[in-house]
């Protein structure tokens, strides 16, 4: 198991306050010896802010871009291999039209959009928004890789250290609260080692929650160490086992290993529920998703499962009810328009609303291909894989409108 990352939270304001960078920058240097001194691989430090629109309240694009700009510098200077700046909604409108125009001018910074309204139901208005900054984001390269960068989030609380959800929090008076710190986890190889070695089915979850377990008392000692160190809050942890596109540290096979004959086949909704229940019964300070993390591109059983026509998109939606994360680095077909990413979007927003759980959806239209086609990226995280074929039209009548949707919490 490794650590994905280190991710610290905080309200760096605008101008930008460069004592809070200082202060997170002698944080990490300490945090990162201390988990290696414990043996923890710990792959990157990442920086999350409260949302952008209200450090930069009333500002204009240009305002936003030269923030973006200029953190990302900053917080490159103080460790961090990444930064966040949070998620846009339909309180500010101009906070959507400026995302891809930000992608386009940095490199190493994430963003977000609620598909929510500030009441909590979902804002029709902000998924079509969140769907156009997709389909924007798409050209800005011509592998589609900038939508990486950009998710669309559906009930998310702050505090999760995942990227792109990360964000910090803030109270209703608009002011961010203490600074914190949360570890996201690359735990697949542990579910692989547990169900490779196990006889039954009851061996393979006790297997995994003692590992959980085992890594959750070590990783809490050097956090709850440096919290008290250094004054920042501890999250706590998203066991969420994030994959890495090798076999042995892949989601995927883990739930082959179960018996599943290949995901996407039936069968596999019920692993992706077992490996829910363990992470439920895993004793840990949890936080962000800590439920099973499906994303085809950084996985290389799932890029093999689409690549041969096994996994598609529903399947994925399916698995998330029992509890993924969402829709996450799906390739998608480059004349993908925003009225049929809207259909997408809308559905992960239901999914999570109806069941109070976390989902986002991270889509990668890539320019010039067709579903089939084979992808190319040259990237550490990404396994290659087909494009995904898309069964959605423009939503019509009442839901192309701009209504709120509320829906009962089971």
């Amino acid at each position: 198991m490794k650590i994905r990352s280190i991710t610290y939270f905080c309200n760096p304001e605008w101008p930008i306050n460069e004592s809070v960078l200082q202060q997170a920058g002698k944080f990490n240097k300490q945090a990162r010896s201390a988990f290696k001194l414990a043996g923890f691989d710990v792959q990157t430090s990442r920086m999350a802010t409260i949302p952008f629109p209200r450090i930069i309240a009333g500002s204009n694009e240009e305002d936003v871009v030269e923030f973006a700009c200029t953190l990302e510098l900053l917080v490159k200077k103080y460790g961090f291999d990444y930064v966040s700046i949070g998620p846009a909604s339909t309180q500010t409108p101009v906070s959507f039209k400026v995302i891809p125009k930000t992608l386009a001018a940095t490199e190493t910074v994430f963003m977000s959009g609620f598909l929510e309204s500030h009441s909590g139901g979902i804002d029709l208005q902000a998924v079509r928004a969140c769907a156009d900054v997709i389909q924007q984001s798409a050209t800005i390269t011509p592998d589609g890789f900038a939508n990486l960068r950009f998710a669309a989030l559906a009930n998310v609380l702050p505090g999760s250290p995942f990227f792109p959800a990360a964000y910090h929090a803030y109270s209703l008076s608009g002011e961010s609260l203490p600074t914190s710190f949360a570890l996201a986890t690359e735990a697949a190889d542990l579910a692989v080692e547990a169900f490779s070695s196990a006889q039954r089915i009851e061996d393979a979850q006790n297997r995994l929650i003692r590992s959980l377990n085992e890594q959750a008392v070590s990783l809490d000692k050097v956090a709850g160490s440096l919290s008290d160190q250094n004054g920042v809050d501890f999250g706590g942890i998203d066991f969420s086992m994030a994959p890495y596109p090798v076999e042995e540290r892949s989601i995927g096979a883990a739930m082959e290993r179960l018996g599943v004959p290949a995901v996407g086949l039936h069968g596999s909704l019920a692993a992706t529920a077992i490996l829910t229940n363990v992470i439920d019964r895993a004793v840990f300070k949890r936080t962000g998703f800590s439920g099973i993390m499906l994303p085809v591109l950084e996985d290389s059983t799932l890029a093999t499962r689409v690549a041969n026509g096994v996994l598609d998109i529903t399947d994925l939606l399916l698995y998330s009810a029992v509890c993924g994360t969402g829709l996450d680095t799906l390739p998608l077909p480059g004349d993908t328009d925003s009225t049929r990413i809207a259909g997408i979007l809308l559905d992960v927003a239901a999914l999570a609303h109806r069941l109070d759980k976390p989902l986002t959806a991270r889509l990668m239209p890539i320019p010039g291909k067709v579903p089939g086609d084979l992808t190319s990226f040259d990237f550490e995280y990404f396994a290659n894989s087909r494009v995904l074929s898309i069964n959605a039209e423009p939503l019509q009548s009442l839901l192309a409108g701009d209504g709120i949707i509320e829906l009962q919490k089971r």
